[in-house]
C-alpha cells in the first residue's frame, strides 16, 4: 500500500505541476519547503547539523537561514524536474550557463571519453537535459532499481524522455557497459558525493572521512577517459550555474586502487570548493561522515535521519559497481520528497 501511494503521488506530481503557470509553481515549491522546513523535522535537522561540517563557524541562526534556503533549493529541484518534460527545447538551451565549459568540449573532442562525476547539487536532470539539448551530445548513466517498479520505470522513462541513456544498476555489468560507452569516446554522468558500501573509497571531506563512490575514478584509470568534476547551484535567475572543473589527471605511479583513491579525493576536493561557495544548494538531507554513522554509543551522531537513511540502504552492498551515487539520485531525494 505505502508503495502504491508513492508511486501515485509522484504520477501525481508530473501529471500536475507541470500544468501550473511558472509563477504559480515557483510559489508552491516555495511554500512546500517553508512549511517543512518550520515542522524541523529529522531531514531539515540532518540538513544542518551536515551544513554545520561545511561552516563550522556558522551560527545557529546562519545554519537556520541556510537550511531554510536549501529546503527552498531541493523544492526547485523538485519543481524543475515535475515541470522538464513539458518545457521546450529553446527552454531548456536557455535553463543552464555553466562555466568552464572548454573543459567538457575539448574533452569530448579528443575523443578519449569523459566521466562526468556531480554532487547532490543544483538539478542535475536539467544540466543533463541541456548536454543532450544544446550540445548535442547523448550520455549514459545509471539507475537503482526501486520499488514499488512502476516508481523506477517512471524515473527512467522521465530520464530517457530527456535524451540521457540509464541503465539499472545490475552489479559489474553496469560497470562494463559505461567502460564501453568511454572507450569508443563518449560520456559517462555520475552522482558521487555518497557512498556508504564497501566498495566506497574513504575521503577527506570538509576535514572529516566520509566515503565516496569508486566508480568515476576506476573508470578514468580503466578506459582512459577524462574525468571531470561538475558543481551545480542556483542564483536568484531562472537560469541553473554550474562549473565544469578542470580534468583530473590519473597519477603516474601506484596501483589501480591506489590511483582511484587519489583522483576520488580530488573529486571530493572539487566538491567541496562548490559547496563550500553555495552551501544551500547542497541537497544532502541524508547522514555522511563517517563520524555520524558509528554505532558506538559514545559517539554523537549529530543529528537524526530517521527514515531518511531507510531508501539509501538499497544502494549498498555491491562490490565493483560504477557508481554507488547515481543509483541513490533517485532513492534519497524520493525519501526527502
Amino acid at each position: 500500500m505505502k508503495e502504491r501511494l508513492t508511486d501515485a503521488l509522484y504520477g501525481l506530481g508530473w501529471a500536475t505541476v507541470k500544468k501550473l503557470p511558472e509563477p504559480v509553481a515557483v510559489r508552491l515549491g516555495q511554500q512546500i519547503a517553508d512549511a517543512a522546513w518550520r515542522r524541523r523535522g529529522k531531514s531539515v535537522l540532518r540538513l544542518e547539523a551536515n551544513l554545520a561540517r561545511v561552516l563550522p563557524d556558522a551560527s545557529p541562526e546562519r545554519l537556520a537561514r541556510l537550511s531554510r534556503a536549501g529546503m527552498r533549493s531541493y523544492m526547485r529541484y523538485w519543481m524543475e524536474s515535475f515541470r522538464l518534460p513539458a518545457w521546450s527545447a529553446e527552454r531548456i538551451r536557455t535553463a543552464f550557463a555553466p562555466e568552464g565549459l572548454h573543459h567538457l568540449e575539448e574533452g569530448l573532442a579528443s575523443g578519449r571519453g569523459v566521466v562526468i562525476a556531480l554532487p547532490h547539487m543544483g538539478n542535475y536532470d536539467l544540466a543533463g537535459a541541456w548536454v543532450t539539448t544544446r550540445l548535442g551530445v547523448p550520455f549514459t548513466t545509471v539507475a537503482e532499481r526501486l520499488k514499488p517498479e512502476t516508481l523506477y520505470d517512471r524515473f527512467v522513462a522521465y530520464r530517457e524522455g530527456l535524451g540521457m541513456e540509464v541503465l539499472p544498476h545490475a552489479g559489474g555489468s553496469a560497470f562494463g557497459t559505461l567502460a564501453r560507452r568511454l572507450r569508443a569516446g563518449g560520456l559517462v554522468c555520475l552522482v558521487a558525493d555518497r557512498d556508504l558500501s564497501s566498495s566506497g573509497i574513504e575521503v577527506t571531506f570538509f576535514g572529516e572521512a566520509a566515503k565516496m563512490p569508486a566508480g568515476p575514478a576506476m573508470l578514468a584509470v580503466q578506459t582512459g577517459a577524462l574525468l571531470m568534476p561538475v558543481t551545480l547551484w542556483y542564483d536568484r535567475s531562472p537560469v541553473m550555474q554550474g562549473r565544469v572543473h578542470a580534468p583530473i589527471e590519473v597519477p603516474g605511479e601506484g596501483t589501480r586502487a591506489e590511483k582511484a583513491a587519489v583522483m576520488t579525493q580530488r573529486i571530493a576536493d572539487a566538491f567541496a570548493s562548490g559547496i563550500a561557495e553555495h552551501p544551500q544548494d547542497w541537497h544532502m538531507l541524508q547522514r555522511l561522515w563517517l563520524a555520524d554513522l558509528d554505532p558506538r554509543p559514545d559517539r554523537p551522531s549529530g543529528g537524526a535521519d530517521g527514515a531518511a537513511d531507510g531508501p539509501a540502504q538499497e544502494t549498498q552492498g555491491a562490490q565493483g559497481t560504477p557508481d554507488r551515487g547515481a543509483g541513490r539520485a533517485e532513492s534519497d531525494r524520493r525519501a526527502e520528497a
